[in-house]
């Protein structure tokens, strides 16, 4: 019993170092992940690192290509804008609880991620991707729904709606984010709900613009 539980903490940890690095982008869309590296590098044998990697792939993060190996997995725009309608779904749920149950300083801590942007003539992509996704895990994790977090987690809705960056530039959505923040504030439960359902269906359109142009010129080949 001992082993078995040491066991699947090994393979738990493996798993999280390896979700971070691909989050992070230190692994890279498509990139083959070398096992043995990893293995020594973590300290542990192939055996819980299999475990890992098959959680991962559950995750859709990694993919198994037979004889060639594990390749951190390519996201298609497909696939995002899928996120992006799941992560609509599961925001409007949060939505509704955090109108009903999240305190001042809750709001508050949404409201700071993205006062830094106020004014700025120049804003710093990368700076506001992290400040975005930070806003959109807390905005979930404020609710105190365990499974309503358990359903990002495991659907990895958040990374997967990030894997092409940004869709929309900060001019459009900062301003998106604060009338969020202010519905909150308000206890405006019916205008919070359309504005952050609308934030997100905005960036999913333009991704499915973008498969339909691709299309267009695939047909025209």
């Amino acid at each position: 019993m001992d082993f078995k539980i040491e066991y699947q903490d090994l393979s738990y940890k493996a798993y999280l170092q390896l979700k971070e690095l691909i989050i992070s982008g230190n692994l890279k869309a498509g990139e083959k992940i070398p096992q043995e590296h990893i293995a020594r590098k973590l300290g542990i044998s192939r055996m819980p690192l299999h475990k890992a990697f098959q959680m991962l792939e559950n995750e859709l993060l990694v993919e198994s290509i037979p004889r060639r190996g594990i390749f951190v997995k390519e996201t298609n725009l497909r696939e995002i804008a899928d996120a992006f309608e799941c992560r609509e779904a599961l925001e409007m749920v949060a939505c509704h609880r955090l109108v009903e149950t999240a305190s001042d300083e809750d709001i508050d801590q949404l409201e700071d991620l993205f006062t830094p942007f106020k004014n700025r003539s120049k804003i710093d992509l990368i700076e506001y991707q992290q400040a975005d996704q930070q806003f959109h895990g807390l905005f979930i994790k404020l609710t105190g729904n365990k499974m309503l977090m358990r359903m990002e987690v495991i659907g990895n809705v958040l990374v997967n709606s990030y894997r092409k960056g940004l869709i929309r530039k900060p001019k459009e959505t900062l301003s998106e984010h604060f009338a969020i923040i202010d519905a909150l504030r308000n206890r405006d439960a019916v205008k919070a709900e359309k504005i952050i359902r609308d934030h997100s269906a905005k960036s999913r359109m333009v991704i499915l613009e973008k498969i339909r142009q691709q299309k267009g010129i695939l047909d025209e080949v």
